[in-house]
């Protein structure tokens, strides 16, 4: 089974959940910006929550479909439409063969994400499908998609799960449900819980104030790797020297301009600014959703509530997860 790119919009590439194990190596780990809404749609049409999928940002993109295919659409609200119907996001779908899905420019969010059952096959670099366009590797041959590619989709074993959901959606009979409880909702401006980093103490008196209580907007030069923001200068007292160390998703550096920058899916391995902050786990595949010009906040947590909040979010994942697995088994 193969779907044909039409159309790619701004960016459009094959993820999965990352490339671990080789950033000792100065291999980036790369991965769905939005992670949860990758993993989600995954989950809805049976596939493993690793498999590789389609990223699209911002603008509309096109596919053709050479076969009856089980799809699940998640992320941002790109107005998806089958042959000029409007299809629901968040749940599974059945697309029949010779089907062109479309997508319009962004109502809400920034990235889209398509995951067919039997995921997306490309081959594994470094044990990873996603795609790091720095180094030409994985995905569809280490580049971004472009229009008349063709991707290859995964066999459905009869005895999967995806094969029995299929079956029962064909029937009717499908999951009444959906899992809209993953989005995230759209808001003038949105709030991201940080952990304070190894300088944050060095940040003048006035800085923290402006850090905690000022607006940051995603600036406009922006990408996968980073997210530069743009608000009041930020300063440390004085100066200090400091040694290139391993980044971490999540990561703000303060460079030496005051304006930060959030590490994201294609970051550097390794860097030297001062480390003024940590994103909390779960939100940072909020990040994947704002665009340039969006407006946030931070507010401080502990690691302990980090380490709750994060929890909190894998159970409602595991909750999905066993609800799929009800819904396939025929119960």
């Amino acid at each position: 089974m193969a779907i044909e790119m039409i159309k790619t919009g701004m960016l459009a590439t094959i993820q999965d959940r990352g490339r671990f194990g080789y950033q000792k190596y100065g291999v980036n780990v790369n991965g769905a910006m939005d992670e949860g809404s990758a993993r989600v749609a995954n989950l809805l049409v049976g596939n493993p929550e690793d498999a590789a999928v389609l990223e699209l940002t911002l603008s509309g993109a096109a596919l053709r479909f050479t076969e009856d295919h089980l799809i699940a659409i998640c992320g941002a609200n790109m107005s998806p439409m089958m042959d000029q119907a409007s299809l629901p996001m968040w749940q599974p779908i059945i697309v029949k063969k010779g089907s062109i899905l479309t997508f319009a420019s962004y109502v809400s969010g920034c990235r889209v994400y398509v995951a067919m059952a039997g995921g997306i096959r490309v081959p594994l670099v470094l044990g990873s499908s996603s795609t790091n366009m720095r180094g030409q590797l994985g995905g569809f041959n280490g580049r971004s998609l472009h229009s008349g590619d063709m991707l290859e989709v995964g066999h459905v074993d009869e005895a999967s799960r995806s094969a029995r959901l299929w079956k029962k959606l064909q029937q009717s009979i499908g999951p009444a449900f959906n899992a809209k409880l993953f989005a995230m909702a759209p808001e003038e401006q949105v709030t991201i819980r940080f952990i304070p980093g190894p300088e944050y103490e060095l940040l003048t008196a006035d800085s923290k104030q402006k850090w905690l209580n000022g607006t940051w907007r995603i600036d406009a030069q922006s990408d996968r790797m980073g997210y530069r923001l743009h608000g009041e200068m930020l300063e440390l007292e004085g100066s200090k020297e400091m040694i290139s160390e391993g980044t971490v998703h999540g990561l703000i550096q303060l460079p030496a301009n005051g304006q930060p920058i959030v590490l994201l899916s294609d970051r550097q391995t390794t860097g030297g600014y001062p480390r003024i902050a940590f994103v909390a786990a779960v939100d940072i595949p909020m990040f994947g959703q704002l665009k340039p010009g969006d407006a946030i906040r931070f507010v401080p947590v502990t690691i302990d509530e980090a380490e709750h909040l994060l929890l909190e979010y894998e159970q409602d994942m595991a909750m999905l997860k066993a609800a799929m697995m009800l819904k396939c088994s025929g119960a």
